[in-house]
């Protein structure tokens, strides 16, 4: 069921959903575009599709500079389209052109607590910056490489321990309307 007051809100623009790995941003984005009646993108599956192989394999056999390559020609053929949620890998905040192309539509940061993304990215071996025995200390430090460009997004939700999918949907499409644009109505009658 889409939420037309969300629509309305965005006015066709893109939504990007920003975060650590394993904060939701996939089955986030994919209930949103089902809520907005957009379509549902995650940058790191048309990497591999590009590719023709898994993230795990590009970082092996052509490194993580190769992988950012691809990452950053992907979200620039991706952004000139409309009505779209793209969710996004952990790290593409972190180029500059990457975010230019971010902050042409909104930028959603979901924020997930450091405790609980090493609870969900326990055993995980498919996430290639974590195959070290120190991971967890690693996902602390990029989450600290990364937080201050994170929190340049025109949202920032904390994702509240034991939360839903649609609950956070829900806060999601409240936090927009209350942030994003003012509802059409108040708009002409302003102006």
């Amino acid at each position: 069921m889409s939420d037309s007051s969300a629509i309305d809100l965005l006015r066709g623009a893109n939504l990007y959903l920003v975060g650590m790995m394993g904060v939701g941003k996939s089955t986030i984005g994919q209930l949103m575009a089902a809520r907005l009646g957009y379509r549902f993108c995650d940058t790191d599956t048309v990497i591999e599709q590009a590719a023709q192989q898994p993230i795990p394999e590009i970082f092996a056999t052509a490194g993580e500079a190769a992988f950012r390559t691809l990452e950053s020609q992907v979200l620039s053929q991706l952004s000139p389209y409309t009505r779209m949620v793209i969710a996004t890998g952990g790290g593409i905040v972190l180029d500059q052109e990457n975010w230019w192309h971010l902050r042409q539509g909104v930028v959603v940061w979901l924020d997930v607590p450091v405790g609980e993304l090493v609870k969900r990215l326990q055993g995980d071996e498919h996430r290639p910056l974590l195959q070290r025995p120190d991971w967890q200390q690693h996902l602390a430090n990029l989450l600290s490489d990364r937080r201050q460009r994170y929190a340049q997004a025109d949202i920032h939700l904390t994702v509240r321990a034991g939360e839903t999918p649609d609950e956070i949907g829900d806060r999601l499409v409240e936090r927009l309307r209350d942030r994003i644009l003012p509802p059409p109505s108040a708009m002409t009658a302003d102006g």
